[in-house]
């Protein structure tokens, strides 16, 4: 039997495929945006997975360093490492800074730690060039895709730093480079005022002195002992906030990015509407530009079977050659976005059978038109 939704397409195929494209590029942005927001859960989970502590000690009731302010005294550290099961601790800071650059300043997070202490949160498969801090004043370990070369020198502050290392896909939970300086360095750009702050505070009788203040503790244990029994420890002694590794986690993906990934979220729902119609809108006017033909072949006894089945190939035909090239579009254009864009296998299948589903439910108007074709009117003409 001749196939004629095959004979139909191979009639107009420029225009076929052409249509296809356009729909494509739209699944092409859709599935841009499934990639965003799993970029976002990767970009959030860097930092932690590049620590790999076990506890994260904050201000009592915040919710640590990423979600809101958090202040505690740097010798926590020493204390919470003499409690029972603690392995390592270390102090960390956290802040946005601009880094100049000759374009224009690039926002980014920088890290403080201790060169010296036992966990340092610069992974070592991350680092692409150069060595880690070794020395506790003015060097700098920074992102390859900030555009600095080793030993160059970036002011910041009241210093200028020298650039030691370079890492790759090193970034913040807001999707910001990450920079890596001394504990000492990050303090004073932090918590310390500038001279002429210092100054207007003496003479209103304020003594402004050296901070040791850091954003928060951090600390792995020793096997055999659990996150949860140590960290009821810390609560009831030391009256802090304690959050595990998979609770730290749960607050970066869910509660920063909730918001965000909502709004991605509908607005991927409404592009996947916008596609299921401008598929119908097509296969609608295809089958009314073949309207008197399918009058023929109702008129020579044709059943309507046949031709339903000729339009629901068709639609089914120009979602997936849409899918095809939704594909191939979002792969070519996805390492353009200034933002990380994960793009995953199984997101690419979800989105194949929603739009198989689209295409049917596309089909129905055309189906309907084929149903109310009047025989007479090939006689008509």
């Amino acid at each position: 039997m001749i196939n004629l939704a095959q004979k139909d397409i191979a009639h107009s195929f420029g225009k076929f495929i052409v249509t296809a494209m356009g729909v494509g590029m739209l699944l092409g942005i859709v599935l841009i945006m499934i990639g965003v927001y799993r970029g976002m859960i990767v970009d959030a989970e860097v930092l932690l997975d590049d620590l790999s502590v076990d506890l994260w000690i904050v201000q009592e009731d915040t919710l640590g360093p990423f979600a809101e302010s958090s202040r505690v005294h740097e010798d926590l550290k020493d204390t919470i490492h003499v409690i029972e099961g603690v392995k390592k601790t270390a102090a960390l800071t956290f802040q946005n800074i601009q880094i100049p650059t000759a374009q224009k300043p690039i926002r980014v997070v920088a890290v403080g730690y201790d060169p010296f202490g036992d966990i340092n949160p610069i992974n070592p498969l991350r680092l692409v060039g150069g060595r880690d801090l070794q020395h506790s004043h003015y060097e700098i370990v920074l992102s390859d895709n900030l555009g600095f070369s080793l030993g160059d020198i970036i002011p910041l502050g009241r210093n200028r730093y020298t650039v030691v290392g370079l890492t790759h896909g090193t970034v913040s939970s807001g999707g910001d480079p990450l920079v890596y300086l001394s504990l000492k360095d990050a303090q004073e750009l932090q918590f310390l005022y500038s001279n002429a702050r210092i100054r207007n505070d003496r003479a209103r009788g304020i003594e402004s002195g050296a901070s040791h203040m850091v954003n928060a503790v951090v600390a792995t244990l020793y096997d055999g002992y659990t996150t949860d029994s140590v960290a009821q420890k810390i609560r009831e002694w030391k009256h802090k906030s304690v959050y595990t590794k998979a609770e730290q986690k749960e607050i970066l993906t869910k509660n920063l990015i909730e918001r965000a990934s909502k709004q991605i979220g509908l607005f991927t729902a409404i592009l996947v509407v916008v596609s299921t119609i401008i598929i119908a809108l097509i296969i609608y006017t295809m089958t009314l530009e073949k309207m008197k033909e399918i009058s023929i072949m109702k008129l020579i006894g044709i059943p309507n079977s046949i031709i339903i089945k000729m339009i629901v190939q068709e639609t089914l035909l120009l979602g997936f050659l849409a899918f095809i090239f939704g594909n191939v579009f979002s792969h070519l254009i996805y390492n353009k976005f200034p933002k990380r864009v994960v793009l995953e296998i199984p997101d690419a299948w979800m989105l194949f059978i929603v739009i198989l589903i689209a295409s049917i439910l596309s089909s129905f108007i055309g189906v309907k038109k084929v149903i109310s074709a009047d025989p007479a009117a090939a006689i008509g003409g």
